[in-house]
């Protein structure tokens, strides 16, 4: 039998910034329930008075809580801001894989350079320096290009080997970088590295929602 709870937990659960206003105590739950009491009530099929749900809210409110005190990690790290980054989609392709080892070649990686090849079922993302894109779309002139993205930047966290063990890490880190209203293009993880991708414009914005999150 499904509870004004159930209904409750899962729809706190399926917004994440609901999640993040009841762990940092700013959200009122008498206008929350008001908010999630018509669609609560369409999913029940009946009425629900207001102060069932405000009950349930603060029900969960203290799993919630308990849930983020649960991630126990040491944040510290230094934050490696890089900038002029291209990010390219290509419709994935038997010809692809094969062009996708040129791209070695033409990379200084003694330069500190980016390349990263994130490979999907159906397209792969190619995430480097803007200076070698030309390049990059002359060796894939004859594949199927997506979306080209310009202006990037990507921000890199380097962190102890507890970070490929801890549960919940990667999740905290972008909810702190999403609290700020940040689109994030790409992430791409190590087992001690964490790195976004994301607009220029963000960049700082970006770097001070990672430093506070270290400084915590």
């Amino acid at each position: 039998m499904v509870t004004i709870s159930n209904v409750v937990q899962k729809l706190v659960d399926d917004r994440v910034y609901i999640q993040e206003s009841i762990n940092q105590n700013i959200i009122s739950y008498a206008l929350l329930a008001n908010q999630l009491r018509p669609e609560i009530e369409e999913i029940l099929g009946k009425q629900v008075k207001k102060h069932a749900i405000e009950m349930a809210l603060r029900r969960y409110s203290d799993q919630i809580k308990q849930k983020h005190k649960k991630i126990s990690f040491d944040y510290s790290s230094d934050i490696i801001m890089k900038t002029k980054i291209c990010d390219i989609a290509v419709l994935r392709s038997n010809t692809l894989l094969m062009k996708l080892k040129k791209l070695y070649d033409i990379v200084d990686f003694e330069k500190n350079d980016i390349l990263n090849i994130i490979q999907g079922s159906s397209e792969v993302i190619i995430v480097t320096n803007e200076r070698y894109k030309n390049k990059l779309l002359e060796i894939l002139k004859d594949e199927k290009i997506i979306i080209t993205e310009e202006n990037l930047v990507s921000l890199t966290m380097t962190f102890s080997k507890d970070f490929f063990y801890t549960p919940g890490v990667i999740f905290n880190i972008i909810r702190n970088v999403a609290w700020e209203n940040i689109n994030i293009y790409e992430i791409v993880s190590t087992n001690t590295e964490l790195t976004f991708i994301i607009n220029k414009k963000d960049a700082m914005k970006g770097y001070k929602s990672l430093e506070k999150l270290i400084q915590s």
